[in-house]
């Protein structure tokens, strides 16, 4: 563990809120803060859905969570952001709307939101500092579901100079890791890559076919890493606005999948298919503020792989 997060994240007992808790991110904290004995509530969709106001203000109305860590959000990767933007910008900003306003009106001192780094424009400077938000076009294929995403940091924003709202935004680079989404059209790419290559391997299939090109650039963070930054932030950070939270490593979509095959140990040949597209040319975040805090990653890119990969081998019947 890094040494900037031996000391308690509190010193006292706050009530904390972590919605999303079987997501990748959001199981990711909720293990992380129950290793400093943290007071965690936790709902399901079924027990609390999100996108319903009423049922959203009852909860809040009712347990008064001092911390709200705010992880819940439809998510997916390349193919789905193409296909189901209508779904993700209405879901988001239902969710966000609902739970933002609510734990504002009941009592909540502390809020994190989670962003996504494709808030930021397509061709921003590198590495992406916090102030190129809106600063250029973004990247078309995801534009819902960065538009809804930029609308909650807004929010949180707007929250915090209206009404004094302690709220912030932290903005991840490509997250993966344990409890990623393995769906064959709706995964991210480490997590998709991964299912491919796996596949592949049982079924001795002679190729791995690999949407784009191979170029573009990805910074990578393992979700376990990123839940220790979100503690230190939890405990640290009071700026507001937003901050960036990346490894600092980053990878090529070719040497990502080339690493992934190692891995995973498939012995067929990889294809590139530049018909499909890139997306984003390259994303490597500014993560000097996070740094300030004294935070570094633990894990390296090939490390948190295998990591994902055993815990992937083991829990396919329930993934896939």
């Amino acid at each position: 563990m890094n040494r900037a997060n031996e000391r308690p994240i509190v010193h006292s007992q706050p009530k904390i809120y972590v919605a999303g808790h079987r997501g990748m991110v959001g199981s990711a904290i909720t293990r992380r803060l129950r290793q400093e004995h943290a007071h965690i509530i936790t709902r399901t969709h079924d027990e609390l859905p999100l996108e319903d106001a009423g049922a959203v203000e009852n909860f809040f109305a009712a347990e008064r969570p001092d911390v709200v860590v705010l992880a819940a959000a439809k998510v997916g990767g390349i193919i789905a952001n193409a296909t189901l933007g209508a779904d993700f910008i209405r879901e988001n900003l239902m969710i966000q709307t609902n739970v933002i306003d609510a734990a504002y009106r009941n009592g909540t001192q502390k809020f994190m939101f989670l962003g996504s780094s494709c808030i930021y424009p397509k061709h921003a400077e590198q590495p992406i500092a916090e102030y190129a938000l809106l600063t250029g076009p973004l990247e078309e294929t995801n534009l819902p579901y960065a538009v809804a995403k930029i609308a909650g940091i807004t929010m949180c924003d707007a929250y915090a100079r209206q009404y004094g709202f302690n709220a912030f935004a932290v903005m991840p680079s490509n997250v993966y890791g344990v409890g990623d989404n393995f769906h064959p059209e709706h995964s991210h790419v480490v997590a998709g890559l991964m299912r491919r290559f796996h596949e592949a391997k049982l079924s001795g299939r002679s190729k791995v076919i690999v949407w784009g090109s191979g170029s573009p650039l990805r910074e990578l963070i393992d979700a376990d890493d990123l839940a220790d930054a979100c503690a230190v932030l939890l405990r640290d950070y009071e700026d507001g606005g937003i901050i960036n939270v990346g490894s600092g490593q980053e990878i090529s979509i070719r040497d990502l999948a080339l690493l992934m095959k190692v891995v995973v140990g498939y012995d067929g040949d990889v294809v590139f298919d530049s018909s499909r597209p890139d997306g984003t040319p390259r994303k490597l975040m500014d993560n000097s503020k996070l740094r300030a805090l004294g935070w570094q990653p633990t894990l390296t890119i090939e490390s948190g792989l295998k990591k994902m990969y055993a815990w992937f081998v083991e829990s396919q019947a329930e993934v896939c």
